[in-house]
């Protein structure tokens, strides 16, 4: 099988393609490298079934000379502004980058009869809703662009599949750790304390708390939804067993990076405009069909410290 891969240099993104290779398929990768990085995939390039392109899916005619030369069998669709903090700097991005190159592929997709897409969604749809958040939860009341485009982004999907037959599946990502990420606590911290291993400056008073999800616990999740999911558009939460505050993470950066240095906190029970303080998933859906993650919360987060740190990022 054929598959195209959107955002494929990015952190998520790179490790899928890297699995997929794996499993057999030949993949065509393409990304705007907005957050995605080239040294990502510089293992991959060379291989006959891999090919890059670097290419912004707001490009229209590129992405439709791309998908007519190419013609895969199905599209990952992982492109995207994932940073939260970056949206509420430039309010259009996530418009842009989230919203409409996902509805230039559905009518692309369309154009040329590709059946089937993955599509990575995110936790912030929900906004503040409590308590274990199953996928039938409503309303859905996002406070951030990044949540709200992605929001939008599946109403269009839920079209696409149920009205002209694209099968779809919408994996929900809960926060995401691992080498080759480019945002996050984890990353931000061990950053801070390379540039000075005296203190750590925490965003937030540091009680935000949330499920942690290693990323090839992720890929598994996909790739195993991908196989088992039945209906023609479906709709799965993805988590990490357990919470873990940013007090956590940011001890265990701390003691793997700088020990002994200090850690100051904010005030604020969240860390920037439109940060959710906690948040935690119902994952039995995905659970029933057969996965559940290797790694509890915490044991992702510390598995991503020492993993960044072996790699360089």
């Amino acid at each position: 099988m054929h598959a195209l891969v959107t955002g494929g240099a990015g952190f998520i993104g790179s490790h899928l393609c890297d699995r997929l290779l794996e499993l057999g398929y030949r993949v065509t990768a393409i990304d705007n490298l907005h957050l995605g990085r080239m040294r990502n995939i510089d293992h991959l390039r060379g291989r006959p079934d891999f090919r890059f392109q670097q290419l912004d899916m707001l490009d229209r005619e590129g992405m439709d000379q791309l998908v007519a030369a190419d013609r895969p069998d199905a599209v990952f669709h992982l492109a995207a502004n994932s940073d939260i903090a970056a949206g509420n700097a430039n309010t259009e991005l996530d418009l842009q980058l989230n919203q409409l190159t996902t509805t230039t592929l559905l009518a692309i997709m369309r154009k040329y009869q590709i059946g089937r897409l993955f599509f990575a969604s995110t936790s912030a749809v929900f906004g503040e809703a409590e308590g274990n958040i199953h996928e039938n939860h409503g309303p859905l009341r996002p406070i951030s662009l990044y949540g709200a485009s992605k929001l939008a982004a599946e109403a269009y999907l839920s079209v696409y599949a149920l009205s002209f037959g694209i099968k779809t599946l919408v994996l929900r990502f809960p926060n995401v750790v691992g080498e080759r990420s480019t945002h996050g606590a984890i990353y931000d911290f061990i950053n801070r304390l390379k540039a000075d291993p005296t203190r750590l400056q925490v965003l937030g008073n540091g009680m935000q708390t949330k499920p942690y999800l290693y990323v090839g616990d992720l890929v598994d999740a996909i790739l195993l939804a991908w196989d088992k999911a039945p209906g023609t558009y479906e709709v799965f939460h993805a988590s990490g067993i357990g919470e873990t505050s940013v007090r956590d993470i940011a001890e265990i950066v701390v003691s793997k990076v700088a020990a002994g240095a200090a850690i100051e906190y904010g005030s604020e029970d969240r860390g920037w405009l439109g940060d959710v303080p906690r948040f935690s998933y119902d994952i039995s859906r995905l659970v029933t069909l057969g996965w559940s993650p290797k790694r509890k919360s915490t044991e992702a987060a510390e598995l991503a410290v020492e993993r960044i740190l072996a790699n360089g990022f």
